[in-house]
């Protein structure tokens, strides 16, 4: 009898036993749990934020004077509705517009664009290539060897993100308007790190201000690693959502191109994370977010999420000339 299975399965049961408990019991896990599977995407925004923020944080959202960073993001969702955001981060969109700001060759080239998984035409597509949705996050299946390729894994993971409605997940409103498709990309990967590393730069009224380097995500036996560094490339003492590396990752050689790339695209922004890569020495661009981890994930330690508040700056948004009509958050 193979032990580990039998140990490994008893676990797993122990495990969706705790997790029932928890459920019935614990109020606020119940409401994480239903909304991130769309059972209140008809709650009004402004409730449903207010609601998630206490389940995730323990405390009241403070939306009539926001200090902390969670806090600014929540209150952005609700007021800064510039409607070029929509085209910001859309996947396939966002392209032209980096394209026109920075120039194309910081762009992954895109192989093919579908709506349904059932149109790609694989033998049309290079041995290695890359598939993504352009409305949802996570939803990215990595083709190193077409002969290897599970293309029926390919569609459940490419079909359910189709499936998904990230707005609804937490209320980030540009997602409401992007329409779900289906993307190829050239593979990429460094050939020193022998992985695709993700170098993403708060930017605060167009100037960086902090980033993190996540590590290992391709390694299907790692947790990602995320390690924050300051604008002079300082590790922070800093965790949020993930662990540290083991070792901290060196500075990118195209450092401080990097950070002039951000800040050329996060120009005339309240705030927004640009996601660049270094690959084989040259940079390409990521995508953006305009609310990292949605402002529901807890920084470690907390001063952190009040430093971060303090460089988000929503003084001026009011006289913002791009805000959608109000009925359109519901």
């Amino acid at each position: 009898m193979d032990y580990t299975f039998v140990i490994h399965h008893e676990r797993c049961i122990m495990n969706n036993i705790q997790r029932i408990r928890r459920f019935i019991h614990d109020s606020d896990y119940r409401f994480i749990v239903l909304a991130e599977r769309g059972f209140y995407k008809n709650m009004q925004d402004e409730e449903f934020i207010k609601r998630m923020y206490k389940a995730k944080f323990g405390r009241e959202l403070n939306l009539t004077c926001p200090q902390k960073y969670t806090e600014k993001l929540q209150w952005l969702k609700l007021h800064d509705h510039r409607k070029e955001y929509i085209t910001m981060v859309d996947k396939y969109e966002v392209k032209k517009y980096v394209a026109n700001v920075i120039g194309e060759e910081y762009v992954i080239p895109t192989l093919g664009i579908w709506e349904r998984f059932q149109d790609i035409d694989f033998s049309l597509l290079p041995n290695r290539f890359v598939l993504k949705t352009t409305h949802d996050s996570g939803g990215i299946v990595i083709c190193k060897d077409k002969d290897l390729f599970d293309i029926k894994k390919a569609k459940r993971i490419i079909e359910k993100s189709l499936r998904n409605n990230f707005y609804a997940i937490y209320r980030e409103w540009p997602y409401k308007s992007v329409k779900p498709r289906i993307i190829a990309e050239a593979y990429m990967e460094d050939q020193e790190t022998e992985e695709l590393r993700d170098y993403k730069f708060f930017c605060f009224d167009g100037r960086v201000e902090a980033l993190f380097i996540a590590s290992d995500r391709q390694k299907t036996t790692e947790e990602t690693k995320f390690d924050f560094f300051d604008s002079s490339f300082q590790h922070l003492s800093l965790k949020n959502g993930h662990p540290n590396a083991a070792c901290v990752p060196e500075k990118p050689k195209m450092f401080n191109e990097m950070k002039a790339i951000s800040e050329k695209l996060a120009k005339g922004i309240p705030h927004v994370r640009v996601d660049l890569y270094e690959v084989n020495g040259k940079i390409y661009f990521g995508e953006l977010t305009f609310f990292h981890w949605g402002g529901f994930m807890p920084f470690e330690p907390e001063k952190w999420d009040d430093i971060f508040g303090a460089w988000l700056s929503i003084d001026n948004i009011h006289q913002n000339d791009f805000f959608y009509d109000k009925n359109e958050r519901q």
